[in-house]
């Protein structure tokens, strides 16, 4: 069944192609297409919703040289975020939203002692068509709360910004 709203969705799809459940190149194909082939393939939204397509995951939302721990960083501060959204249970959910890591780092204190962090900037739109979006008006509670989850339980981030610019002006994503 699957295979068939595939094809729907993909006209170009070839009759020939034996399915093995991955679906490539992606990078053809637009990001409406790729949410489409997802939604058919019954991925869940907030999965298909989380990330702009095609990219390489989280390397293009850090600033900078990639590393492992920028990575690890990165993953936590985003998985923290989008828990944060998650719980609010908002009524108007953000298109897109997730954290990036900048190449920042700043003097902070933690406990009796100072550090010299990381800041990561989260990010949160409300679009309809991913050509155009504003920046989700997220409730200061929520923004909150994300933040002081980041710089508690994240190491290495000791600064959190929250990214107001629509698009045009700025891509949704960073990079």
């Amino acid at each position: 069944m699957r295979i068939g709203r595939i094809r729907q969705v993909l006209p170009s799809f070839p009759e020939s192609m034996q399915w093995k459940g991955f679906v490539a190149p992606l990078c053809a194909m637009s990001d409406e297409k790729i949410r489409e082939t997802g939604l058919a393939l019954g991925i869940p939204c907030s999965v298909i919703n989380g990330f702009s397509f095609p990219e390489a995951g989280l390397a293009v939302r850090i600033i900078g040289e990639v590393t492992r721990e920028k990575v690890e960083i990165l993953r936590r501060a985003d998985t923290v975020f989008l828990e944060e959204i998650s719980r609010a249970n908002l009524k108007n959910q953000p298109g897109q939203c997730f954290a990036v890591l900048s190449d920042m780092k700043s003097v902070g204190v933690m406990g009796d002692f100072r550090t010299y962090d990381y800041a990561v900037i989260l990010r949160a739109v409300v679009t309809a068509d991913f050509v155009t979006a504003k920046a989700s008006e997220l409730p200061w509670e929520v923004l909150f709360s994300a933040t002081n989850r980041i710089v508690n339980e994240v190491n290495g981030i000791n600064r959190v910004l929250y990214d107001c610019t629509g698009r045009p002006t700025a891509a949704i994503e960073w990079c």
